[in-house]
């Protein structure tokens, strides 16, 4: 066992940490219908100590979906509502004036909680989306000249409806890095929305109560077994290169940071975890390789015209980096 901010953290061996991720993945689909990848890979993003953005058209269930993962994870919650007139205050906090002691107290803000849901992030300017930018990055906010660490785990569910819809603000590239992988949610299928249309009618508008499957300690622990999946130096080398290449398409503009390296190697380490290995295959780095690096990468103006997206352009990646055996 091991000790983290005066908690007890328990030791894991990557078996126990499947085994655990796909009891909560089963408890979290008793209110989320026909979402098992999605689910799994906003999983694989909190183990991967990263920050998740969902994205997609309204009504397809991203804000019910932030909420399910808090539940069954057993971590503390708060929800924002991002809007144009948000302030960077209202989510970091602000000092108040006490007139009785005569000091100014700071009382903090939302974003002193475990999971964070930043609903419909890109409907606040710039400058409130930037507050997050030190919270998620190093964990801590600074403000009045003093460091304040946030709760651990710490972890952002932000949901993102598509640029092109009236309202919304494009996110600023710094913050889109940040985010360890992007998931796109998608319609679901003519069964699924039947089931899920049958299960309003057997259980009303109410979701089902989900139980907390793990508790913080437990999660701490599973977010610390991934560094028991081991990564060949071919594997390495694989990813280096997919980053290394999104520099150099022809149809990018500015390519894959180092930090997309890291993220893809988190992911693929926890697609590894769900598929019962300790170690990274070349097929986990391509399961993941999407939602890691697409949102990374700026494609040149013209190809919106095309309809060419940065998914095409990652699976362009992986159809031409060689695959080591």
């Amino acid at each position: 066992m091991s000790s983290t901010t005066g908690m007890t953290v328990p030791s894991l061996a990557p078996t126990e940490t499947a085994r655990l991720a796909g009891t909560v993945l089963d408890e979290i689909e008793r209110a989320v219908v026909g979402r098992r990848r999605a689910l799994e890979l906003v999983l694989l993003g909190i183990l991967g100590r990263g920050h998740v953005l969902l994205e997609d058209v309204p009504g397809l269930g991203k804000t019910m979906m932030a909420r399910c993962f808090s539940e069954a994870l057993g971590l503390s919650f708060r929800r924002v509502q991002f809007t144009p007139d948000l302030l960077p205050a209202d989510l970091t906090g602000l000092s108040v004036y006490d007139p009785g002691t005569r000091t100014f107290e700071f009382r903090p803000g939302p974003v002193f909680t475990q999971l964070l849901l930043a609903d419909e992030i890109n409907r606040t300017p710039p400058k409130t989306q930037a507050a997050l930018l030190e919270a998620m990055a190093e964990e801590q906010v600074s403000s009045d000249g003093e460091t304040r660490p946030l709760p651990q785990p710490f972890v952002v569910l932000a949901t993102d409806n598509p640029i092109e819809y009236e309202g919304t603000y494009a996110l600023p590239e710094a913050q889109l890095d940040r985010f360890l992988l992007r998931v796109s949610l998608g319609y679901l299928s003519l069964d699924d929305e039947q089931e899920l249309l049958a299960r309003r009618l057997r259980h009303g508008w109410a979701p089902p109560q989900l139980s907390a499957v793990v508790d913080t300690a437990t999660v701490l622990a599973m977010r610390a077994s991934l560094e028991l999946v081991q990564v060949e130096t071919s594997v390495l080398r694989y990813v280096a290169s997919l980053v290394h290449a999104s520099r150099e398409h022809p149809q990018v503009t500015v390519g894959a940071s180092p930090r997309g390296g890291l993220a893809l190697i988190a992911l693929a380490r926890g697609q590894a975890l769900l598929d019962r290995r300790d170690y990274v295959t070349p097929e986990d780095v391509k399961a993941v390789a999407v939602p890691a690096l697409a949102h990374r990468i700026s494609l040149r103006p013209e190809l919106w015209v095309r309809r060419v997206t940065s998914a095409d352009v990652v699976a362009d990646l992986l159809a031409g980096v060689e695959v080591p055996r």
